[in-house]
């Protein structure tokens, strides 16, 4: 399959994967290998990579010689604490960049907060970070993210951890059609069918924690995800033959039948 491309480097796999909401870190290393995932997002206030010495760290789990980690800012209400937040990670993972930004707009929908958004990522552009952003599902506002120099934008397809699926794909197919970076939907992926379609409307690859990690089998579940992804950006690429109603054509030829 054709790579996804994130700020100059390339992936053969287009599914990133959370790590919280598991059993242990067992669970997340066997979950997030059975996926095939390359980028593995942290939630940097919520996982110890470091900064609490006397506790398991993820990193011995997912080595970063294995894995590019994506350290992000869930849990963040404020411009300020979105930043405050990266510094931290780039000072615990030696000078790493890049970054996924989210910031929320309140604890009940976890719906991004835009206005707050905006301001972190001009922030963190600015800093040198290379940031991939979770964002609402407006057009307007995903190409600005663009234009202030984010190297991803990530909308929702629905709620994060609501597992409600696509719920407006004509927006999504705006941000695709208009972005000149990479775009992923991030929030709201329920199962593997979610996936495939997300993936067939022309996302450049997907970010999910919840629809794995709450599965009653998660490592059955990120295989399954592995697949859909694959599966749905090979259908976008093949390009599905047009729809038509009451336009019946058989499958096998009618002339030349034997008589």
């Amino acid at each position: 399959m054709d790579e996804l491309v994130i700020a100059g480097k390339p992936y053969s796999s287009r599914l990133l994967v959370g790590t919280g909401k598991y059993a242990d870190f067992a669970q997340t290393k066997a979950a997030v290998e059975e996926s095939g995932a390359q980028i593995v997002t942290i939630a940097i206030r919520r996982i110890n990579i470091g900064q609490n010495p006397d506790e398991p760290n993820l990193l011995d789990m997912l080595p970063p010689s294995q894995y590019t980690l994506l350290p992000n800012t869930a849990g963040c209400y404020s411009a300020e604490d979105a930043v405050r937040t990266l510094m931290l990670a780039r000072e615990l993972l030696g000078g790493h960049d890049l970054v996924k930004l989210e910031v929320l707009g309140d604890p009940k929908t976890l719906y991004p907060n835009i206005v707050e958004t905006l301001d972190a990522a001009r922030t963190l552009v600015r800093e040198g970070f290379k940031v991939m952003v979770y964002t609402s599902d407006d057009p307007i506002v995903a190409k600005q993210l663009e234009e202030i120099g984010c190297v991803a934008v990530m909308p929702l397809a629905s709620l994060i951890g609501s597992g409600m699926g696509i719920l407006n794909p004509w927006n999504l197919a705006i941000i695709i059609e208009n972005a000149n970076i990479p775009v992923l939907v991030d929030a709201g992926v329920g199962t593997a069918s979610d996936a495939a379609i997300a993936m067939e409307l022309g996302c450049d690859g997907i970010l999910m924690n919840t629809a794995i990690a709450a599965a009653r089998n998660p490592i059955l579940m990120a295989s399954a995800m592995k697949k859909a992804v694959a599966a749905g950006r090979e259908a976008y690429l093949a390009g599905r033959m047009p729809r038509k109603r009451y336009s019946a054509s058989p499958s096998s030829p009618v002339s030349g039948l034997i008589e």
